[in-house]
């Protein structure tokens, strides 16, 4: 875990001065200078750009992580041409569901065109903005094989950031146009993108030639890699669809306007899982290394230790973003707009406690035999996904969408933990886990009878109040019972260096 420790902290720091930025981005400079509209306008040309990645990467995104340990030789740096595979793959891709986004733009135009006209307007722009984002992706996950994730994270999450908040600036001062706040989102990924490629390239020697030699000898390997990759294309289907949908439905159904509000208790919300990239970074290649061993013990002791660990520090994001939402709209410019999207972001906010809590049981079905199984799981997650967004969207609105998200993911999750704990013979939680769990439960509710027996006389004092008792009193707690050693080790180095 010290490896995992070291680059998760440093890309977890990465991480939230990306967030800073996104702050100032998401709460001084969109609410207060673009419309809801343009938010949503923007919002949904990034989720459509993601969809379509998801689909156009071919699944190479897993398949970097999973079959690099099987290229790669032991002692030496040789890896059988195995990054011209991780390259040339989602280029492919990218071409086949570009032709399929083409054809399906009369269909997709009349599902958006009467609620949400401007987003059918830039329709193409996806596309663009889809093909950056797919090899910034990509060569983030050939430097994660490689133990170097904070470059690629400070790609992701802070350069990526100040760039949008450039772009946005430039349009709130009006020297862009509405059609050049769209290119300069293009231009934005397009400069990460190249960022990460060069990094990449710096690492090591990269061998771009593919080694058929190789390839005719392990032709078990090739046979093992195609199926993989062919259950990963169509679990893409279900999998990436599934997170976008909501914001789809708002879009199509309520329009750009309430899927710019939706985006920012989203934004919110996300916040949450934050941590879990950077621990999932590291920890996903180390997991597919156990998994491949066979070493049931290490996989057992990675899982326990993640699981624990983002329920802690998620949860307490989750509980300080909620003790201070009325805080949090205040503040905000035109707060009065968002503010009805309270409710919203805590049922989001739960949801991205169930993902960043779970997704590692997610990653070790994927790196097992038992593989298939995710594809059946994906299928349920995405058919629960679009019947609970088709019926609760209608009656409920953006509330609706954020419980069909949580509903469905903790269905998902609760079916994918039941599939992996007998087939994979590993224990995914452990004590400490449900002491967390019940820790994190007296707080809300503490927080909860707060709220009802004490109200507010000044919105300022009373968050102040809240924080100091609710969260210090909560971290006080977890550090003296050690609920996670790993936390408790981490921070007792920081305070004797």
């Amino acid at each position: 875990m010290g490896v995992i420790a070291r680059q998760s902290i440093r890309g977890t720091v990465v991480t939230y001065l990306g967030i800073a930025v996104g702050v100032v981005t998401t709460f001084f400079v969109l609410t207060r200078f673009l419309t809801a509209e343009e938010i949503g306008l923007a919002r949904v040309l990034v989720d459509a750009a993601t969809l379509f990645i998801g689909l156009a990467q071919l699944g190479t995104n897993a398949s970097i992580i999973r079959f690099y340990p099987y290229f790669k030789e032991k002692d030496s740096d040789e890896d059988h041409g195995f990054f011209f595979w991780a390259l040339v793959v989602p280029f492919i891709g990218f071409l086949l569901f570009a032709v399929l986004y083409w054809a399906c733009r009369v269909p997709l135009s009349a599902w958006f065109g009467d609620k949400s006209p401007l987003f059918v307007e830039y329709y193409y722009f996806v596309l663009p903005i889809a093909f950056f984002m797919l090899y910034q992706t990509i060569c983030e996950s050939t430097c994660n094989v490689l133990m170097h994730i904070v470059v690629p994270r400070a790609v992701r999450e802070l350069i990526v950031r100040v760039g949008l908040l450039a772009v946005y600036l430039l349009y709130a001062f009006r020297i862009l146009s509405l059609d050049g706040l769209v290119i300069g989102l293009c231009v934005n990924y397009a400069v990460a993108a190249l960022i990460n490629l060069i990094y990449f390239f710096s690492l090591k020697p990269v061998n771009l030639r593919p080694d058929r030699a190789f390839l005719k000898a392990n032709k078990g390997l090739v046979t093992k890699y195609l199926t993989y990759t062919g259950f990963l294309i169509i679990s893409a289907v279900t999998t990436v669809l599934a997170p976008t949908l909501s914001s789809f439905f708002v879009t199509a159904k309520m329009g750009l306007d309430s899927t710019g509000i939706f985006a920012i208790a989203t934004y919110m919300a996300v916040m949450v899982s934050v941590p879990n990239r950077s621990v999932a970074a590291i920890a996903s290649p180390q997991l597919a290394r156990a998994i491949k061993e066979q070493n049931r013990e290490e996989c057992t002791l990675l899982i326990n230790q993640v699981t624990r660990n983002m329920l802690l520090i998620g949860g307490f994001i989750l509980l300080a973003i909620w003790v201070n939402i009325d805080l949090i709209f205040h503040i905000l410019p035109n707060g009065a707009t968002y503010a009805p999207a309270k409710n919203v972001v805590l049922i989001l906010g739960v949801s991205q406690l169930v993902l960043a809590t779970f997704s590692i049981c997610f990653s070790a079905l994927n790196y097992s035999r038992y593989y298939a199984f995710s594809l059946l799981l994906s299928l349920l997650l995405t058919v629960s996904a679009i019947f609970l967004n088709n019926y609760l969207v209608p009656l409920y609105g953006m509330e609706g969408a954020a419980m069909s998200n949580l509903l469905s993911y903790g269905l998902y999750y609760l079916l994918v933990i039941a599939t992996v704990v007998p087939l994979c013979r590993i224990r995914v939680i452990d004590r400490r886990w449900w002491w967390i769990l019940a820790l994190l439960t007296v707080l809300f509710g503490v927080n909860t009878l707060w709220c009802m027996y004490a109200p507010s006389m000044n919105i300022w004092l009373d968050s102040v109040l809240r924080s100091l008792v609710i969260l210090g009193g909560g971290v006080l707690v977890a550090y003296k019972a050690e609920l996670s050693p790993e936390i408790n080790e981490q921070m007792k180095l920081k305070i004797k260096n």
